[in-house]
């Protein structure tokens, strides 16, 4: 029996925060290769990056495995091949003026740019290149776990406490970037976090709020912080339809000044804010970080699959939670296996619902990748405020949270029934 009554709490950081700056950066050299690849002719399907970012006190550190088109290239003093590093400078520069930093400490025109990309491992690329099993299909590119996950919760089917605690960071992004009032003069540095208490089942009300945002005026206390931040607090909470607690506790820079923030504040690396980019804790995670990597990577696909179908199957109406899990194997092109919970939700069974996916969509690394359209530069977008729960975009973003299989799945479960 699930817990009906409960409290729950999830955190989310902004577009600033050290790690996501990193994971900007990194998804900007993979928009990158596609949209090179794509202008010069190059098969996207042949694009490979597995991108690692570091940040620190103006410094920036890009290294990882790739595969390039031509034009990324260039010749070295003994005529070999070798990665121009100028233009992923560039994209991350372009990524850090975007964000937001022009600060001492770290500033998109003068922070310290290290490119350490170089070719991908031969063995990786015969694993991926010549599939190890009898369908010829493209092999993962590499072995593990990943889980989608979908409630009924919020319009876009995430858990409330994730879905809030981004809102609340993307409207005050927004208005930093518009230059609104006093938000002009918050920093891209930031961090949330809400605590929902759930009553039979679902979210009732914010019993905790936590707010912690860089600031640029270095006078301001974190009353001050807290007057110029409520008011977008209380709008994010009031679009979802969320109440605040008579009694809520409102934590907004609780240690005090906050002017020293990103890279400069703390290092940033790629991939650890992984449970930031997913549901909040509130469903299990495989381990493998999406950002930096081209989608034969199932770390990164195979988790938008997942996404995916458990988001249809509730939207479909045939539970009001899902959990799906895939797994992989290098050079394997079909998952292992393909596992889902209805948390005691479900109008038709597990079982039924994993026969049905199957059927549904092919889930090997290619037809994933065909069936999302995803070997386009759309990723740059999803670095900050989570890869599930947004809109899909005219230009194929975020297509995996389309809801286009309901009646599919449907009609596949009553066919088997």
């Amino acid at each position: 029996m699930l817990r009906q009554n409960y409290h729950f709490t999830s955190e989310s950081v902004s577009e600033g925060h050290p790690d996501k700056v990193c994971d900007r950066i990194s998804d900007e050299i993979v928009d990158l290769i596609y949209k090179e690849a794509r202008k010069t002719g190059v098969d996207p399907w042949t694009v490979r990056v597995a991108c690692e970012t570091l940040t620190t006190t103006n410094r920036v550190v890009i290294a990882g495995e790739v595969r390039l088109p031509p034009t990324l290239m260039k010749k070295d003093k003994n005529g070999r091949d070798v990665i121009n590093p100028t233009r992923f400078r560039s994209a991350a520069r372009r990524a850090i003026r975007d964000i937001g930093y022009e600060q001492d400490g770290f500033h998109w025109k003068t922070c310290k740019i290290d490119i350490l990309l170089h070719s991908q491992s031969a063995d990786i690329a015969q694993g991926v290149d010549n599939a190890a099993d009898r369908q010829g299909e493209e092999g993962a590119g590499d072995q593990g776990i990943m889980f989608g996950y979908a409630c009924d919760e919020t319009p876009d089917l995430m858990p409330a406490p994730i879905w809030y605690s981004h809102r609340i960071l993307q409207l005050l992004a927004e208005a930093r970037h518009a230059g609104e009032g006093d938000a002009a003069k918050l920093g891209p540095d930031a961090k949330s976090q809400v605590t929902v208490r759930y009553v039979d089942g679902k979210p009732k009300e914010a019993t905790q709020i936590v707010l912690s945002t860089q600031h640029m005026d270095e006078s301001w206390d974190n009353k001050k912080v807290r007057k110029v931040v409520e008011p977008y607090i209380r709008e994010a909470l009031e679009e979802g339809g969320l109440a605040i607690a008579d009694d809520c506790n409102w934590y907004i820079n609780p240690t005090g000044k906050f002017v020293i923030g990103g890279p400069d504040g703390d290092a940033g690396l790629t991939g650890r804010k992984i449970i930031v980019d997913t549901y909040g804790g509130m469903a299990p995670h495989g381990g493998g970080a999406f950002s930096g990597k081209d989608t034969t990577k199932v770390d990164r696909s195979a988790a938008y699959a997942a996404r995916y179908l458990a988001k249809n199957v509730v939207a479909a109406g045939l539970a009001g939670r899902c959990t799906l899990q895939l797994s992989y194997a290098i050079g394997v092109a079909q998952p292992l296996s393909v596992y889902v919970d209805l948390h005691g939700t479900g109008r038709v069974t597990a079982e039924a619902v994993e026969k049905a996916v199957r059927e549904v969509m092919d889930l090997s690394p290619t037809g994933i990748r065909k069936h999302l359209d995803l070997n386009k530069p759309i990723y740059a977008q999803t670095a900050a405020y989570g890869h599930f729960g947004r809109k899909p975009g005219r230009g194929g973003s975020f297509s995996w949270e389309k809801t286009d299989l309901k009646k599919a799945l449907k009609d596949a479960i009553r066919q088997g029934a």
